[in-house]
């Protein structure tokens, strides 16, 4: 089983019971649908998505990768001072050192603000012109959803953007950059941490339950950029498919859903995403 990523990527190197439950099965003849002719899996998911009343998305690093936002998962934006993320994004690291860690949080939190939204997240915004309850629940923890202009985003990982007191628990929004440096409450003058799910550490119940309504409820179901194996989240497509949703997963290559997914889409999140909206 593996982390929540608090990099708003998929990772699936570690070991944690306590973050969620086991992977789904796949069902009995499911599978991914071939895809001879994209277009007309388009089609018909645009035809579907115009008649329901209820999508949710789960997305993943994939769709921020067009922005330009740093996946932190090998290259040269691995390494921070010769540190590994995995080694930062930890209680145990913000405890020993908690200058350093937010040091490397303020450095991320520059260069995610230098991203724009693109076209995948775009073509989410414009999905809420086609149905009535549009709900995003992404793994991501850099806002570029809310900048696109989302409307109910679940942000299963928590944010960048989210500052929390270790004394008083109060939770406030901060975008400043660069952030006075170790930030304190305004409250209490508690030091703050990030407002991210780091390695170790469990999902928010209340997060999870609203994730998991908004799955249980949908008529269609989208993962988007996402490997489908860091759990609890990938369990969302399972929940949806088991309570009688349409899958569709929108990724570069398939994930780890499985018989699960009833289409599959090839391609950047920020090409198959639009080509959905205008799909005739």
């Amino acid at each position: 089983m593996a982390h929540p990523d608090p990099f708003g990527v998929d990772s699936s190197d570690d070991s944690d019971p306590s973050c969620g439950e086991p992977p789904p099965t796949a069902t009995p003849g499911g599978g991914i649908r071939a895809l001879p002719h994209a277009e007309s899996v388009l089609a018909q998911l645009r035809a579907r998505l115009t008649a329901t009343t209820r999508v949710a998305v789960l997305s993943g690093a994939g769709i921020s990768a067009a922005s330009g936002v740093p996946t932190f998962r090998g290259g040269p934006d691995s390494l921070w001072e010769q540190e590994r993320p995995q080694d930062l994004a930890t209680p145990e690291a913000f405890h020993r050192d908690p200058d350093k860690v937010w040091r490397w949080y303020d450095w991320r939190r520059g260069l995610v603000a230098a991203c724009r939204p693109n076209p995948g997240h775009a073509a989410l915004v414009s999905l809420e012109a086609l149905t009535a309850d549009v709900t995003i629940l992404t793994q991501n923890v850099d806002g570029l959803h809310q900048r696109a202009g989302s409307r109910r985003v679940i942000e299963y990982h928590g944010s960048l953007w989210t500052v929390r007191c270790t004394a008083c628990g109060r939770e406030a929004r901060d975008e400043r950059v660069p952030l006075p440096l170790p930030p304190r409450c305004g409250a209490c003058g508690g030091l703050l941490r990030p407002g991210v799910v780091w390695f170790g550490e469990p999902i928010d119940p209340q997060v999870r339950r609203e994730a998991a309504d908004a799955a249980a409820g949908c008529d269609v179901f989208l993962v988007v950029g996402t490997s489908g194996v860091v759990h609890p989240a990938a369990g969302l497509a399972g929940i949806a498919k088991q309570a009688g949703a349409r899958v569709a997963e929108f990724n570069l290559e398939p994930g780890g859903l499985g018989g699960w997914v009833d289409d599959f889409v090839p391609g950047g999140a920020e090409t198959t995403l639009p080509q959905l909206l205008s799909a005739r």
